[in-house]
């Protein structure tokens, strides 16, 4: 009689901790969605020696990095457009334009349908577009800004303000190699570019960055009655980059070492492309005449450092809480950046540079220090997001969950990559092993990127390579849909809320 019952004790024993493994299992993870603007794969999990990156690092050894993750578009208006409605500019229009919510209002975004599927969701800062009127604002519990003002006109993000005299280094323009040098810019937004300067280390806390990583730290330290969908964006490393003096002296400016560079490497390009960059060398060759290329990069990777140092305190927050053992973190960059590679400074390109970005995962049901090199691509993040959280979209998305290679990395296979240019018919397909970019104008360029790393030798004019580009170019969408164009609408503020209205009859 005393086994039967030790027996029924251990069943039942067992059967309790399989009911209860179960019940914590469907448990929808709460996701910690962090987002960086312009940060290339110039971080050390993804091969980067030079970047002192340990909280990145730190998430990586936690969980998957893709080697070979793309960007959803070239620059930050259609990118991040993109990932929140899950369509491509070639599904929605918007090659150059954020307002797919406007021109598309029946697609629901991302934190909509996590809201309508049971979370609580917080956004802070530039996750969309940073001008007035750039945030859906639909399916928010709450989004942050840190100015009250910034309510009331618009919702713009404002990152940077010439106002800020304690934050800007001084005099400005700052740095005399590059601006001075050229004189004081007039156009719009171009006051910021390629700037870099040290701000007081004692003023870090009035950097817009640091009020959003607060913020955020606040959420994740909490108790909350659902899961949470926390959404935080930096600005950090887009330019200005100016941050704390403290993440400039992680540097010696002089043993940087910048790029590989090639002269005539635009020799081989399409004409229309190749004499665009020319124009666009200019900087490049600019900042080599006045021996400014280490100080362009030494400000870069000091931006680098401080947005790392921001995910280091939301990971902290993270582990003080109670939230540690059930949060999904997403690491994503909205596109890349060009210094100086193919004599670029930005992006808005279908290279290499411009589309590789980090994107790392960690957190419950993820691998553990795993480096995925099939590619994937940032339009998958809301297919994905929406399997580990149980929820049925109902919606048609461009990209693919990236749930099973997650759990098991050694499941992930190569696939073709698509990336949308600036217009109807402009793209990239990429894979490991290859790339291949066709122009509207039906031109083209193909790189063989495990020889050719740089992307120095376009190989599409090669008869040999024919039935490669027309394979590639199978991945691209049939059809093209019209561009959404920013200027065709005008916004309305009301209060709190605004509207863009169409300026055409």
């Amino acid at each position: 009689m005393g086994m039967i019952k030790n027996i029924i004790i251990t069943t039942i024993v067992v059967w309790t901790a399989v009911v209860f493994a179960g019940a914590h299992a469907a448990k929808q993870p709460n996701i910690l969605f962090f987002a960086v603007d312009d940060m290339s794969d110039w971080i050390g999990p993804m091969g980067y020696e030079q970047a002192v990156t340990p909280n990145i690092d730190r998430l990586a050894n936690a969980g998957v990095t893709f080697i070979n993750g793309h960007t959803a578009g070239i620059y930050c208006a259609p990118s991040r457009a993109a990932i929140f409605s899950g369509r491509f500019a070639s599904s929605t229009g918007c090659y150059t334009s954020a307002l797919y919510f406007k021109a598309h209002p029946e697609l629901r975004p991302m934190q909509e349908v996590l809201q309508e599927g049971g979370y609580a969701t917080f956004g802070g800062s530039k996750l969309f577009h940073h001008p007035a009127g750039h945030i859906d604002m639909r399916g928010w519990d709450e989004f942050f800004v840190r100015d009250e003002r910034q309510k009331t006109t618009g919702w713009g993000l404002d990152s940077w303000k010439l106002d800020d005299a304690a934050l800007i280094p001084q005099p400005f323009p700052y740095h005399s190699k590059y601006r001075l040098s050229k004189g004081n810019p007039t156009g719009k937004g171009a006051q910021w570019f390629l700037e870099w300067g040290k701000t007081p280390n004692d003023k870090e806390h009035l950097l817009a960055d640091t009020m959003r990583t607060a913020w955020a730290a606040k959420l994740l330290k909490q108790k909350h009655d659902k899961p949470f969908f926390v959404g935080v964006g930096m600005y950090a490393p887009h330019f200005p980059n100016f941050c704390p003096a403290k993440y400039f002296d992680l540097y010696d400016r002089d043993k940087i070492v910048p790029p590989a560079y090639k002269k005539g490497d635009l020799d081989d390009l399409p004409p229309k492309v190749r004499k665009a960059k020319t124009g666009r060398g200019r900087i490049h060759k600019h900042l080599e005449e006045i021996d400014a290329v280490k100080d362009a990069i030494h400000g870069y990777l000091a931006s680098v450092s401080y947005a790392d140092a921001m995910l280091g305190r939301l990971l902290d927050a993270l582990s003080e809480g109670p939230n540690a053992n059930n949060t999904i973190v997403v690491l994503w960059s909205d596109h890349g950046y060009h210094h100086g590679e193919k004599m670029d400074w930005g992006k808005h390109t279908l290279w290499e540079r411009t589309s590789n970005v980090p994107f790392i995962w960690s957190g419950p049901g993820i691998a553990h220090g795993k480096k995925i090199e099939a590619s994937a691509s940032l339009i998958d993040m809301f297919p994905t997001l929406v399997e580990f959280a149980g929820i049925k979209d109902g919606q048609q998305r461009d990209g693919v969950s990236l749930t099973p290679i997650l759990r098991n990395p050694a499941k992930a296979k190569d696939r073709n990559i698509f990336l949308p240019g600036m217009k109807p018919n402009e793209y990239a397909i990429m894979n490991q092993g290859w790339r291949y970019i066709h122009y509207a104008d039906g031109t083209e360029e193909l790189y063989n990127v495990r020889k050719d790393p740089n992307e120095w030798d376009n190989l599409a004019s090669h008869p040999e390579h024919k039935s490669i580009k027309k394979k590639m170019a199978a991945s691209a969408p049939e059809k093209f849909a019209l561009p959404i164009k920013g200027k065709d609408f005008k916004l309305v503020v009301e209060g709190e809320n605004y509207r863009w209205v169409s300026k055409k009859k």
